[in-house]
């Protein structure tokens, strides 16, 4: 077992993982914490407690299931904070996550969830997951207008030398990349400071204005935006462990960190779909060690704070995207694959791939809800319509 575990395509798809989540919304835990007046030593306790709780949940999950299970942070709802907190104290700020973290656990512990994704079609959840990673694919070849160079380099690379070292292709690409970012002068390290992070214990308090204004929004955006997409992954890469165990699982690590800024926890989509692909490991049963070293890097992440921040910061925007296109190719074809496969189905996959890839929100919840709820109810009136003609043909 412990053989599987340090291949170096392993390792680098879980860090991988790690830079994408950290460097695409690490400043919106800032912005966040800032707007309720948080010092520099509770910002970087929120950072502590979210490194440590995805690291714990992360290599917990995915070592007792055997699955590749990559927990985030909810980057909707902390975009969600920025805004919403304003007005309220940090303490009334960590009442309201503690809430919608109970909430959390008692949609697991219920089973909600599970019931939804029984009568979810497959090519549904499929199309909103290849929904939700085109922006990356796309990102790879937006990144060309500003860094032409840098990109085609990394992208010539992939595509040579991936039939010769399809295991190792993402790291060496990662590699070359920032190669050639120190070349073109893009790295940032002046600003890198190493410094550990100490968790810091804020009482929380309760108000109607943060339990209606912030507790619920954040539950609820967490498991429309976060957790439905990261089932999606699972089940669009060929996993099916049980799911009200994992929610309930990121509902109780929220409610014991939250007092330390721990926001919201939830199952991964994009990061975790790094951790899926063949790049990660060839063989899908082995593939779980990806996760698990995703959850280390987050766990050192979370003791280091925002030291690691300052270092994925240090790395250009232009690599970010690039890398994380070139991770997730294998799991967007694979998606389109699935929600296409079948020909009665091709119109309402279109339909939700197109909603969920807009990034439209509505109240506060992101496209990718819009998505499998407008494509279910689709599909649910397809059948309905399909099961009258064959009725009254029988009549």
């Amino acid at each position: 077992m412990w053989r599987d575990a340090g291949s170096l395509s392993k390792i680098s798809a879980g860090f991988i993982a790690v830079l994408v989540g950290y460097s695409s919304s690490a400043v919106i835990i800032f912005q966040a914490a800032e707007a309720v007046g948080a010092t520099p030593a509770q910002i970087s306790s929120w950072l502590w407690a979210l490194g440590v709780g995805m690291g714990v949940t992360s290599i917990g999950l995915s070592l007792y299931y055997k699955n590749p299970i990559l927990t985030a942070w909810s980057t909707p709802g902390a975009a969600l904070m920025v805004t919403s907190l304003a007005g309220l104290s940090i303490n009334q700020a960590i009442g309201a996550f503690l809430v919608s973290s109970m909430l959390i656990t008692l949609c697991g512990v219920a089973g909600w969830m599970d019931k939804l994704i029984r009568i979810m079609p497959q090519s549904v959840a499929s199309a909103m997951l290849a929904g939700i990673l085109l922006q990356f694919g796309l990102g790879l070849f937006q990144a060309m207008q500003t860094q032409l160079s840098l990109i085609l380099i990394m992208l010539l690379v992939f595509v040579v030398v991936k039939p010769f070292a399809p295991r190792y292709i993402i790291l060496l690409t990662l590699l070359v990349g920032i190669g050639m970012s120190f070349q073109l002068d893009l790295l940032k390290l002046d600003a890198v400071q190493l410094q550990l992070a100490m968790p810091v214990w804020t009482t929380p308090e309760f108000s109607l204005a943060s339990v209606i204004g912030v507790a619920l929004p954040l539950f609820v955006v967490t498991m429309a935006s976060q957790n439905m997409p990261g089932v999606a992954a699972l089940h669009g890469n060929g996993y099916r462990p049980p799911i009200s165990p994992l929610i309930t699982s990121t509902g109780l690590i929220g409610v014991i960190l939250a007092p330390f800024g721990g926001f919201a926890f939830n199952l991964s989509a994009i990061t975790a779909a790094i951790c899926m692909g063949k790049e990660a490991d060839p063989n899908p049963a082995t593939r779980y060690w990806a996760a698990v070293w995703g959850g280390v890097f987050y766990f050192i992440t979370g003791l280091l704070g925002a030291t690691v921040v300052g270092l994925f910061s240090a790395f250009p925007k232009e690599l970010v995207l690039a890398i994380a296109g070139l991770a997730l190719l294998g799991t967007i074809a694979n998606s389109l694959t699935a929600a296409l496969a079948k020909t009665e189905d091709r119109e309402v996959a279109v339909i939700t791939f197109l909603v969920t890839a807009s990034g439209f929100s509505v109240l506060g919840i992101g496209s990718a809800f819009w998505g499998l709820l407008l494509g279910f109810i689709i599909h649910w009136w397809n059948g309905h319509r399909t099961a009258s003609v064959v009725k009254r043909a029988n009549t």
